[in-house]
C-alpha cells in the first residue's frame, strides 16, 4: 500500500511538472525542443494519410450501402463480433415486386411477360451487386479499417509518449538552467565590509547545496535526453512505415477497381440480354452509320463478349444504303397480314422503325429471316419495324 501511494505521488508530480511545462510553452515563457524537419514531414504525412483514409473509408461505405440505418446496424454487429445478417439488395427487391405484379396482372399478357423478363434481369443485377459489395468490403474496406484501428492507434500511442518525453526533457532543461543561475548567485563573493561573517558562512553552505542540485539536475537531464532519443527513434520507425501502408492501400485500390469493373461489366451484359429479349438491340440499323451502343475497351475480356453482335436484323438483308429503299418496297407475304393494337407509345430509334401511339391500329406481318421479336408494321403509306412486345395482335 505504501508503495502504491509513493508511486501515485510520483506520478502526480510528473503530471504536474508536464502540465506546468506545457502551459509555459503555450504562453511563451519556456523553451521547447523542436523536432527536425524530416521528422515533422513524417508527422504531417501520417496525419494526412489518416485523415484521407477515414474520408475514403466513410464514402466507400456510403457507396456500397447508401442507407445510413443499415450502416449503423452493420457497425453494431461488427462491434458485437456477430455475423451481419444477409440483406436483400434493392435490385432483388424490385425483381420480387415485378414478379408478383406479373403474377397478379396476368403473366400471359404482354405487360406481364415484360415484367417477368425485367424481373429476372433485376434479380441478376441484384446478385451481381451483392457479390461486388462482398468483394469490395473484404479487399478494400477491411484493409483501410485495419490501418485505422491497428497501425494508427499504435502510432498515436507512441506519439503521445514522445510528447511526454519531450515535456520531461524540456522541464529538466529548465530545472538545470534555474539551478545553475541560483548556484552562480550563491557563489558570488560577498563584500566583507558590508556582510557579516555569519552571512558569508550561510552563503558558502548555500553554494554547496546548489552545487548538489546542479549535479542532480544534470543527471536527470541525461536520463530525460536518453529516453527522448529512444522514443523519437521508435516513433520515427513507425512513421516511416506509412510508406508500406501506401503500397498496401495501392494494391487494395487496384483490387477495388477490378471488382468494380467486373460488376459494371456484368450489369452491362445483363442489360444487353434484356434488350435482346425485349426487342431493342444496340447496334447498327437502317439509316445509321454509327453504333448506338457505348464503345467498351477491347482489352477487357469480360466486356468484349458483351459487345458482340446479337443477331441479324432487317438491315442485314440488304447492302448498306439500299436497305431503307428495299424496306419500303417489301410486299406483304402471301400468308397475309394481321391487325394489331398498339399498347404503349414507342419512339422509333431510327428510320427503319415505325413510331407508335398507344391504342392505334396498324397492319403487321413478318418476313422470312426476321427476328421473332420484331414485325413489319404499316400505317397508311408509312412502313417500318415494330417490337412485338408493344402490340396486341388481333384475330
Amino acid at each position: 500500500m505504501d508503495f502504491n501511494m509513493k508511486k501515485l505521488a510520483s506520478d502526480a508530480g510528473i503530471f504536474f511538472t508536464r502540465a506546468v511545462q506545457f502551459t509555459e510553452e503555450k504562453f511563451g515563457q519556456a523553451e521547447k525542443t523542436e523536432l527536425d524537419a524530416h521528422f515533422e514531414s513524417l508527422l504531417a504525412r501520417a496525419d494526412s494519410t489518416k485523415n484521407w483514409t477515414e474520408k475514403i473509408l466513410r464514402q466507400t461505405e456510403v457507396l456500397l450501402q447508401p442507407n445510413p440505418s443499415a450502416r449503423v446496424e452493420e457497425f453494431l454487429y461488427e462491434k458485437l463480433d456477430r455475423k451481419v445478417p444477409s440483406r436483400v439488395t434493392n435490385g432483388e427487391l424490385l425483381a420480387q415486386y415485378m414478379a408478383e405484379a406479373a403474377s397478379e396482372l396476368g403473366p400471359t399478357t404482354p405487360y406481364g411477360k415484360t415484367l417477368i423478363k425485367v424481373a429476372e434481369a433485376e434479380k441478376r443485377l441484384g446478385a451481381a451487386e451483392r457479390d461486388f459489395i462482398h468483394t469490395a468490403s473484404i479487399n478494400f474496406l477491411t484493409p483501410l479499417r485495419n490501418f485505422l484501428e491497428g497501425d494508427w492507434k499504435t502510432i498515436s500511442k507512441e506519439r503521445r509518449l514522445l510528447q511526454n518525453r519531450r515535456l520531461d526533457l524540456d522541464a529538466s532543461k529548465a530545472r538545470l538552467k534555474k539551478a545553475k543561475a541560483a548556484e552562480a548567485k550563491a557563489t558570488t563573493v560577498p563584500d566583507f565590509q558590508e556582510t557579516r561573517p555569519r552571512n558569508y558562512i550561510l552563503s558558502a553552505s548555500a553554494s554547496a547545496l546548489w552545487n548538489d542540485e546542479v549535479d542532480k539536475a544534470e543527471q536527470e537531464l541525461r536520463v530525460a535526453q536518453t529516453e527522448f532519443d529512444r522514443q523519437a527513434e521508435v516513433t520515427r520507425l513507425l512513421l516511416e512505415g506509412i510508406s508500406s501502408t501506401h503500397v498496401n492501400h495501392l494494391r487494395c485500390l487496384h483490387e477495388f477497381v477490378e471488382s468494380q469493373t467486373t460488376y459494371y461489366a456484368q450489369c452491362y451484359r445483363h442489360m444487353l440480354d434484356l434488350q435482346k429479349q425485349l426487342g431493342r438491340f444496340p447496334g447498327t440499323f437502317v439509316g445509321t452509320t454509327e453504333p448506338t451502343s457505348p464503345t467498351l475497351s477491347s482489352t477487357s475480356p469480360t466486356t468484349a463478349a458483351a459487345t458482340m453482335p446479337m443477331g441479324p436484323s432487317v438491315a442485314d438483308l440488304a447492302p448498306p444504303g439500299e436497305a431503307a429503299l428495299r424496306l419500303e418496297e417489301v410486299a406483304p407475304p402471301a400468308s397475309g397480314t394481321r391487325k394489331a393494337r398498339v399498347l404503349y407509345d414507342y419512339e422509333a430509334a431510327d428510320s427503319s422503325e415505325l413510331a407508335l401511339l398507344a391504342d392505334e391500329l396498324i397492319t403487321v406481318y413478318s418476313l422470312p429471316g426476321m427476328d421473332p421479336d420484331w414485325l413489319i408494321g404499316e400505317r397508311g403509306n408509312k412502313k417500318g419495324k415494330v417490337p412485338v412486345t408493344y402490340l396486341e395482335l388481333l384475330s
